[in-house]
């Protein structure tokens, strides 16, 4: 049945004896408006690779159709390369640490038109940039964050927008606030000088650092800082923190935000997205006065979303993995929430898929590499898997009234 509207396309028909009867059973597809706009499968494809490999299968099973892509980000890895790109910033490079201290260059973003500064923690504190046998938070800090934000190139920018998904930590910004001149001190007056110590916070002195601009801070989850669902318990063994290590860790977050607030007056652990990477969402709220912010929204109004999305018929996006989370403040989720609103029909495409009843409040369809294959394989050759994917469900889709 496929190859019918091929021969109409080479005007093959009447050659063929089949005059327009065939016409009536195998009417040519309606051409659609495609959208692809995944985000990064993490630790196998980049946004961008996603974005290629799902246009190729596509294109293969529906060729009449007209394909934009647009690779996504929320606020994790990828995500100041795609600022860059939607603002036409240019690119340079500061000299850093990484969370362990050791030696990087970390590229960041400056679009001059704007005055906006793009800075990816992920490039300087990311939990992928460290082998395996250092990534334990407990002896992680975001220490180069800080020395990132003092650099001069930004001080004439007119606000910096900070990326923080990713990261290694879950020091609270202690180790950025240290490098940027704020004090920590315990019950007998001396320093603290590692974020576990918090627990015997008993006094936080100001930093006399005055940072350029105004400072955005673009989270992908919208957790706080403490309990159940904060940064600890929640994302702490993903990272590497031992059982053993969650209470210790839970503690010295706690105590810096109640003395935090003590001081200051003012709640900031509850705050959604203060638990964003290891509660860098708390730590630059407090000690550099930034705002914090939906990184996907922040990429959508960059990129001219939404008029994207009102000329698409249907959005295919995806990610390494699709689950609950995906529904709660990520970037698939939010994108298919805005495809749904703009009348589009939304189709997911991931690694893997669990929990899929939530997964349906938003998306039409939800199909993962591990429909055609195993987990291992599709990891290894994600963007063959992915092309192969994209085409059989585009060779299944038929075109929406709209």
């Amino acid at each position: 049945m496929a190859m019918l509207p091929s021969l109409w396309e080479l005007g093959l028909w009447h050659s063929l004896g089949l005059g327009n009867w065939a016409l009536d059973i195998y009417p040519p597809p309606v051409p659609l408006s495609i959208l692809i706009a995944p985000d990064k499968f993490k630790g196998t494809l980049t946004a961008p690779q996603a974005a290629k490999a799902i246009a190729r299968g596509w294109k293969a099973a529906r060729p009449e159709d007209g394909l934009t892509q647009l690779p996504i980000s929320d606020g994790g890895d990828g995500f100041g390369a795609l600022m860059a790109g939607a603002l036409g910033a240019d690119s340079l490079t500061i000299e850093t640490q990484d969370a362990s201290h050791a030696p990087t260059n970390a590229p960041c973003w400056i679009d001059c038109n704007s005055g906006t500064a793009i800075v990816e923690s992920a490039n300087i504190l990311g939990l992928a940039m460290l082998p395996a046998e250092k990534r334990r938070p407990i002896a992680l800090n975001s220490h180069g964050l800080g020395i990132v934000l003092r650099d001069e190139r930004f001080a004439n920018c007119r606000q910096s927008i900070i990326g923080i998904g990713g990261s290694a930590t879950n020091d609270g910004g202690f180790g950025m606030a240290r490098e940027l001149g704020w004090r920590f001190e315990n019950d007998r007056g001396n320093p603290i000088c590692d974020w576990v110590d918090l627990v015997n916070l008993k006094k936080i002195h100001p930093s006399k650092t005055n940072l350029s601009g105004e400072i955005i801070v673009a989270v992908d989850v919208q957790n706080p800082l403490l309990g159940p669902n904060g940064c600890t318990r929640v994302y702490g063994p993903q990272k590497g923190l031992w059982e053993e290590d969650i209470p210790r860790a839970e503690a010295a977050l706690m105590q810096l935000a109640e003395v935090w607030e003590a001081q200051m007056g003012e709640d900031v652990a509850s705050l959604p997205g203060a638990g964003a990477a290891g509660g860098l969402g708390f730590g630059l709220r407090c000690f550099a006065g930034a705002k914090i912010r939906s990184g996907f929204k922040i990429f959508a109004e960059a990129a001219g979303l939404d008029a994207l999305l009102r000329e698409a018929d249907v959005v295919v996006t995806g990610e390494g993995a699709m689950d609950r989370q995906t529904v709660m403040g990520k970037g698939v989720g939010e994108l298919a929430k805005r495809a749904r609103a703009n009348g589009c029909r939304c189709v997911g495409l991931a690694g893997m898929v669990e929990d899929r009843p939530a997964l349906a409040e938003v998306l039409d369809d939800c199909r993962a590499l591990t429909d055609l294959t195993t987990v291992a394989e599709g990891q290894v050759n994600a963007a063959r898997w992915l092309e192969k994917l994209a085409r059989e469900v585009g060779d299944g889709f038929c075109s929406p009234a709209r």
